[in-house]
């Protein structure tokens, strides 16, 4: 069941226990002016279709205490216990007056981050970027109004003879870790059998027809698991050898397994259990392959029991050749992060340029003047591609490089610096909002956390936009319009004295 609010929250109307009001500048409440709220109450109302049962949290609930959480870098309890001190939190998130009770339970935060999947993130996201207001469109039947036909708008219709190319798409990927250790063959074999031998625990108990309990020679294993573990380098064939011990282990506690459920009477597995156990023997017959084809590559090769969906994903980067979590290919305009693609299997990125320049002609109505991506964005296909468009791609052309010094070389030298703004923003991501290491287990919730990082780069983006439109304006009131740039490093000194390094 889910109720929606009647009307738009106004700063005015917050009530607080004590004398005084909000103050409008506060960056939470600037921030919940950005973000078209009503826009997408409408989408997550459709997700509770009964009239049936507890009524759910808003939207604004929802989608604010992710927003808290994420930007932040709160855990879930720690989000739940700020937003009940802070009544600026409690704004933000929809509340119309003071409370000292939380509003929800942190274990909420969990169904909050499943219902707000990747797809409905994806397109708030697109909405903070383009700068849609909070309003809602004006009704075709009401004065003002003006009524919404299938074709383009006048102005585009009249100029689509003409072929202008404005503004510059930025293009890149990275990869998002997931919170797992290093996978190896030999811990990855270790762990298994060390579940499948709780498996074994939970199924058996003295009431079945069996004589003793099925032995799993758990310490023996266990032992020849540290007997390499603990060596510094071991050697390959140790290692080998290792792995075909816990290969056979592994194979009699699966055996033992299918025994003890095809008993009546068994003890019953819980869902995790019953998942992890699926997991294990995908494992094994993962691990069985290679080792008997002596390979180290395989499809959908598993690399964590607990979150089954990871994959390797080969970066070649000088910190770790390898990474474990999902890729993600990303478009920038105008500083605004557009994720075009979120996968836990590796792909080739070069195949989403076309994609995003399409994206960025049904949003502005014109193709990029320029699109700057690395040398994995430059085949034939996509340089044929942009020629045929008049869109100018980054980078030396294919061919001998020329004998004398290349005519364009100073402007790949500015390209090359003007696309350090995307990589700096994987950076920002990374070290600041928690990219470098995805704490969700779930695949679903995963997806909510990575997809909140960028949305919240995004808000932040805006948030900063405002303030420097709020300088300039004050700029201008001050020099009028014809401002020299050595009043304007002169003004932006002052403030820097007067707020600060703020």
């Amino acid at each position: 069941m889910y109720r929606r609010p009647t009307g738009q929250m106004v700063l005015e109307g917050f009530i607080l226990p004590f004398e005084g009001k909000l103050n409008a500048n506060n960056r939470w409440v600037e921030l919940a002016e950005i973000i078209p709220w009503s826009t997408i109450e409408k989408d997550y109302a459709g997700l509770f279709p009964s009239k049936l049962g507890t009524v759910a949290k808003p939207l604004r609930m929802a989608l604010g205490s992710l927003i808290i959480k994420e930007k932040c870098g709160f855990t879930d309890r720690e989000t739940v216990e700020q937003i009940t001190e802070n009544p600026y939190l409690q704004y933000f998130i929809g509340l119309e007056k003071y409370q000292i009770e939380p509003p929800f339970d942190a274990s909420l935060m969990v169904h909050f981050r499943k219902r707000l999947d990747k797809k409905t993130l994806n397109k708030i996201n697109e909405l903070i970027c383009r700068g849609q207001q909070t309003k809602e469109p004006k009704d075709p039947d009401e004065p003002g109004g003006t009524p919404h036909t299938g074709g383009a708008p006048p102005e585009q219709n009249s100029r689509s003879t003409e072929r202008t190319n404005k503004g510059k798409l930025l293009l890149d990927a990275t990869c998002a870790p997931a919170d797992i250790r290093y996978p190896t063959d030999l811990s990855l074999l270790n762990e298994a059998r060390e579940k499948s031998e709780e498996i074994i625990d939970t199924l058996y108990h003295r009431d079945l027809s069996l004589r003793r309990k099925p032995r799993t020679y758990r310490q023996k294993a266990r032992r020849d698991y540290l007997k390499i573990a603990k060596q510094t380098k071991p050697r390959g064939k140790a290692i080998h050898k290792a792995i075909g011990k816990q290969l056979s282990y592994l194979n009699r506690n699966l055996k033992t397994i299918d025994t003890l459920l095809n008993l009546e009477g068994h003890g019953q597995l819980s869902v995790k259990q019953s998942r992890e156990l699926a997991t294990i023997r995908t494992l094994y017959s993962q691990q069985r392959e290679m080792y008997t084809s002596k390979i180290h590559q395989i499809k959908d090769r598993i690399v964590s029991i607990c979150q089954p969906h990871v994959r390797p994903i080969v970066r070649g980067k000088a910190k770790a050749n390898t990474e474990f979590g999902a890729k993600i290919s990303v478009s920038m305009v105008n500083g605004y992060i557009h994720v075009d693609r979120l996968s836990w299997d590796s792909f080739n990125e070069s195949l989403d340029l076309q994609q995003a320049v399409e994206s960025y002609k049904e949003h502005f109505g014109f193709y990029p003047e320029a699109v700057l991506a690395d040398k994995i964005y430059r085949n034939r296909d996509n340089r044929s591609y942009c020629k045929e468009h008049g869109i100018r791609l980054s980078g030396p052309p294919l061919g001998r490089p020329p004998r004398d010094s290349r005519p364009n070389k100073e402007l790949e030298k500015q390209d090359m610096k003007e696309r350090n703004e995307i990589e700096g923003g994987f950076g920002i991501g990374k070290r600041r909002y928690g990219l470098a290491r995805i704490m969700a287990r779930l695949k679903e919730t995963a997806e909510s956390v990575i997809m909140l990082q960028f949305l919240v780069m995004n808000l932040d983006r805006r948030l900063r936009s405002l303030f420097c439109h709020f300088l300039y304006t004050l700029m201008e009131a001050i020099f009028g319009k014809n401002t020299d740039e050595k009043q304007s490093i002169a003004f932006f000194k002052s403030l820097k004295v007067a707020f600060g390094s703020y």
